[in-house]
């Protein structure tokens, strides 16, 4: 019995690092995406203020 509760911690370990790993990427995509935005809105409002000057 001391062994199946060891392997079952461990499954659980195991399976909330991965959970964690996960969560890791999704916050990585999230940021990347958001600064994608954020860089596609700041040429949109260079390329406004350069089409102005010109």
């Amino acid at each position: 019995m001391p062994h199946l509760i060891h392997d079952l911690v461990s499954d659980r370990i195991q399976t909330l690092h991965k959970e964690a790993a996960e969560q890791r990427l999704v916050l990585r995509v999230q940021r990347l995406r958001r600064a994608r935005r954020d860089v596609k809105r700041a040429n949109e409002r260079l390329h406004r203020v350069l089409s102005r000057e010109f």
